[in-house]
């Protein structure tokens, strides 16, 4: 497969190969060469043997072939009449004749602890006095190697202005029992036994619902797939977003479902099996090492697991339970272990940023609750599907309010729970950084029909065209299906002149299986020794290691900083290399049940 004038330009480096049969005096051009990006396959294949004799592309381009030349054959020195000499020669002769006297510049570089690099040049010609503040980035690419050398951009730090802010006060639970009423008190939450009762009257397709606690030390038990994870949180001021909301800290609730044939309620892979080899306890979505677990167990009427009915029914059943202990905790005085202050924060002058988050859509058991009244709720709120799938903006506060209610029974691992959504980790570090002006979070969801997903992957374009971005992140969960709108909504932004970063579950089970010419930044987040979708809940999702990586990718694709590509194959070791490098913690993969 010959290659274009654009690919040329980004594989100079790289051995020059014949695509085709080529005749004497032939003038090689792009059209004449083999894909870079081939050559792996096609050596494992057997079809491609590289020679150290071969010359490189940059060397080969303009010069006239003075013989017969087979496909697929390197091109070496004795079939041109010409080389051209490598950039580097011509680069280093320019750098001899561009030097400054070392008695005429004095350069001065610091770190300063805003993250940038301030850089003061006390006397050069016409340069005297001059300072540049210049952003400190590294590369964090899901590559090899890092960049080498960052731009002197200069730019500007923007004043903070709030919008609004956000209290959550996280109250302190120490017990849970289920009791004869539902109460809290001096930190024990009661659930009555009898509620269930009321529960399954929320919908007729939940044929019954049983609740147990498990402590941290009981998680050796037996657990049916994992629908969800949900915190409990309340408003006691204001409206999702702003005022002021209660969480109980410590505690969860976990729903799982079986249909009425004992079914598990599930698509790609299920969760069923011991809970303590189930589950990636400390993820966003999932209970954290000392949480103690509310399990809601759901049976469903037969047949209606993989309809969008059925898994709302269990849902929404369970929110029924979850709301009377919300209506206790809004008037429970406990202790505050911890306040956050969210701030929805505009820095006029930094690089405008969105967050896309594609969430599911399809139909089926693939949906989502936006903004509902209470935080992680289901009442009030409206379906993404029966949106149309459509892109909705969203305050980081109102992501971090609890504004996404996932329904979503896809595969365990990269399933992004409801808990995953009110701290997650990219909203998080986004709203944090105080190089970007974080504009919003935008969800759009992901149809099943591939003319619906180009129709809504459109809106989507003309959305973030209309905000006047300069750079986003877009994540989805999953893999499959929704890859083909994933890489679609890169290419809005990307043919629009819009950086773009992508994060994504690949690893091996899920690589692309589309892409385009602007999904060159892309950020990892399988967790899975093999690579593979292990059944293990909320274990390859975005965590704050992931956050970290593609926000540096983000301000490198912004600034101009070079991204080199991945290997062909997806290599833990590149991972853990980019977390080197932005001073995070190894990435360790999960292999049986174990961490390693």
């Amino acid at each position: 497969m010959s290659i274009t004038e654009e690919t040329l330009k980004q594989h100079l480096k790289d051995p020059a190969i014949f695509c085709c049969r080529r005749e004497k005096g032939l003038v090689i051009s792009a059209a004449d060469l083999e894909d870079p990006t081939l050559f792996d396959d096609m050596e494992e294949a057997g079809l491609l043997k590289l020679s150290p004799d071969g010359l490189k592309i940059e060397q080969v381009i303009g010069s006239t072939l003075l013989t017969d030349v087979e496909a697929l054959t390197p091109i070496t020195k004795d079939v041109l009449d010409k080389i051209n000499e490598p950039t580097e020669a011509v680069l280093e002769e320019k750098k001899e004749t561009a030097k400054v006297s070392a008695t005429e510049t004095a350069v001065i570089r610091t770190t300063g602890g805003n993250g940038m690099l301030h850089i003061e040049i006390d006397k050069a010609t016409n340069l005297e006095g001059l300072r540049l503040d210049v952003p400190l980035t590294v590369t964090a690419t899901e590559t090899a190697a890092p960049a080498t050398e960052v731009p002197a951009v200069e730019t500007k730090t923007g004043e903070k202005k709030v919008i609004r802010t956000l209290k959550k006060q996280h109250i302190k639970i120490t017990a849970v029992e289920i009791g004869d009423e539902t109460s809290i008190k001096d930190g024990k939450i009661t659930i009555d036994k009898s509620i269930v009762e009321k529960a399954v009257k929320e919908d007729p397709l939940c044929k019954s619902i049983a609740l147990d606690v498990i402590y941290p030390d009981q998680r050796h038990i037996y657990t049916e797939t994992i629908m969800d994870v949900c915190p409990i949180a309340t408003k006691v001021e204001g409206e999702l977003g702003e005022g002021v909301t209660k969480v109980a800290d410590g505690v969860v609730f976990m729903l799982t479902g079986v249909d009425e044939d004992g079914v598990q309620v599930h698509e790609f892979g299920s969760s069923e099996g011991y809970l303590d080899e189930k589950m990636y306890f400390g993820h966003p979505g999932c209970a954290d090492e000392n949480d103690i677990i509310i399990r809601c167990h759901a049976v469903i009427q037969r047949l209606t697991g993989m309809t969008r009915p059925g898994p709302f029914a269990a849902h929404k059943c369970q929110d029924y339970i979850i709301q009377a202990v919300r209506d206790e905790l809004k008037s429970y005085e406990g202790e505050v272990v911890r306040e956050e202050i969210c701030e929805d924060i505009r820095r006029s002058g930094n690089p405008r940023v969105v967050l896309v988050k594609e969430i599911m859509g399809q139909g089926a058991m693939h949906d989502n609750v936006i903004c509902p009244t209470e935080p992680c709720g289901i009442l009030g709120g409206q379906k993404n599907v029966d949106c149309g799938n459509v892109p909705i903006m969203l305050t980081p506060n109102q992501v971090r309010d609890g504004s996404i209610h996932a329904l979503t029974c896809i595969g365990p691992a990269t399933k992004e729970m409801t808990r995953h959504y009110i701290r997650e980790p990219l909203v998080e570090g986004l709203a944090a950084d105080q190089e970007l002006d974080l504009i919003g979070v935008v969800c759009v969801g992901s149809p099943q029909v591939n003319d619906e997903k180009m129709w809504v992957s459109e809106r989507l374009g003309s959305l973030l065209e209309a905000l006047d971005i300069d750079g986003c992140i877009i994540t989805t969960e999953g893999f499959g299906n929704n890859h083909i709108d994933f890489i679609q909504h890169i290419g809005q932004a990307g043919k629009r002149g819009i950086p773009v970063v992508g994060v994504s579950f690949c690893a091996y089970q899920g690589q692309l299986v589309v892409g385009n010419k602007y999904a060159t930044a892309m950020v990892e987040e399988n967790m899975d020794k093999g690579g593979f979708e292990n059944n293990v809940a909320g274990c390859s999702c975005v965590t704050k290691e992931v956050a970290a990586r593609a926000i540096q990718m983000l301000k490198n694709k912004m600034a101009g900083v070079e991204i080199k590509p991945a290997p062909k194959k997806w290599n833990n070791d590149v991972i853990n290399s980019n977390n080197k490098l932005l001073g995070l913690p190894e990435t360790k993969l999960y292999d049986n049940g174990t961490l390693h």
